[in-house]
This record gives structure tokens, sequence and C-alpha cells, in this order.
């Protein structure tokens, strides 16, 4: 009873934070996978005692709590979304597997690696997350608009002026405009506002460049260099 009661309270830690940001897995799903879990580490351990003691009967009781980890596979597999480009849930998902292993923690007894692995997930779930939203605000992703004469800079002269890596570059698009001068439009990923606006002011130094612009990707209006 405390091994299953242990179970449920650090199953309801855990549920309460992914509750409180409005996920599908909340505190009831946390706090059964985990319960669940410790019970069935728990037959695993006790449940099979006096089939071991027969003659001529070798038993592994522990390929019942192994199943665990990867059954509990199925549910993060529901809390797992695509929407659009962006996938969702992936923590929600990884938090219910966690939880699963805190479970059989606390059906084998091991009361001070679960408090301690406990902790360990809040401060994970809770106190990086301040750090991650800052990191995900300066690296964004961004478009720079060039008008310029035709054939006055290549696409790898653009990269050389951006001084970005080829990874960070999606896509680049060209076009002829009414007035004959070529747009261009580099599209850069996991860039920040600072390198963006520095490359940009490098284009518009370059001989034929008529105006440079950088929008960020859901801007209508950008900065023009």
């Amino acid at each position: 009873m405390i091994r299953l009661l242990t179970a449920a309270a650090i199953g309801s830690v855990i549920g309460f934070e992914r509750e409180r940001l409005l996920w599908a897995a909340g505190i009831r799903t946390h706090m059964l996978v985990c319960v669940g879990a410790c019970l069935v580490m728990i037959v695993s351990a006790y449940g099979f005692q006096n089939a071991t003691r027969m003659p001529h009967v070798v038993l592994d009781p522990s390929r019942l709590a192994a199943q665990v980890v990867s059954g509990v596979g199925f549910l993060g597999a529901g809390a797992i979304l695509l929407r659009g480009n962006a996938i969702r849930g992936m923590t929600t998902a990884a938090s219910i597997w966690v939880v699963a292993a805190l479970g059989l923690a606390a059906g084998g007894g091991l009361y001070v690696a679960c408090a301690a692995a406990t902790a360990i997930i809040l401060v994970i779930l809770v106190g990086l997350k301040p750090i991650e939203e800052a990191y995900r605000a300066r690296i964004q992703s961004y478009a720079v608009h060039v008008r310029a004469e035709r054939s006055a800079v290549t696409p790898d002269e653009l990269k050389t002026l951006l001084k970005v890596r080829g990874g960070q570059i999606r896509r680049v698009t060209q076009a002829i405009g009414e007035d004959g001068l070529e747009d261009l439009t580099i599209h850069l990923v996991r860039v920040s506002r600072s390198d963006a606006s520095i490359g940009a002011r490098q284009i518009g130094k370059h001989p034929g460049v008529h105006s440079v612009e950088v929008r960020r990707k859901g801007d209508k209006h950008g900065d023009a260099e």
C-alpha cells in the first residue's frame, strides 16, 4: 500500500505540471500510469514466488516489469500531435514514459531514487522552461527581401554576405518585377534578429542592390535596411 500510494503521489506531482499547461495528459493520466507501473512491478517481484519454488520451473520475474517501458509508449504516441510543420506533445509523451519509470521504482521500494528523480524531473519541466522560451524568442525564422539589378547578386553571394550556415537557409526565391529589378527572398531559420539585420546591412552595401528588408515570419511589415 505504501508503494502504491507513493506512486500515486509522485504521479500527481508530475501530472499537475502538465495539467496547469492544459495538456491532454494531466493529473489523472499520470497518476494512473504511475500506479499501474508500480502494481506491475509489485506483481513482477512477488506474484510468482510460489511458481519459482516449484521443481523444474525457471522463470524471470523481471520480464513483466520490463514490458512497461515499451508498453507505455502507445500512451505517449497518443499525446503527440502534428500541427502543420510543428510537432506538439513530445514533452508530455516523455513525461508519461518517465512517470512509468517512477512507478517501477516505487514498486521496487526505491524511495530515495523516486524522490530524487521526481525533483530532477520537476526542475526540467518547470525550471528550464523559461530558459527554453527565452532561447526560442531569440532564435526565429526570418525572410530577407532584396531588390537589386538583374544578376547583381547571386544566391551564393547572399549566403556569404549573410554569414549563415547552409542549414540556416531554408530556400531562396527569385522573380523579376515589373520595373525590371530582380526580387530575391532568402528564408532563414534558427537565426537571431541581430544576425539577420547585420547580414541585411552587408547585402545593402553590395553594388546593384536597391533595398533590403528583414521580416520575421508572421509579421506583415519588416524593417528596411
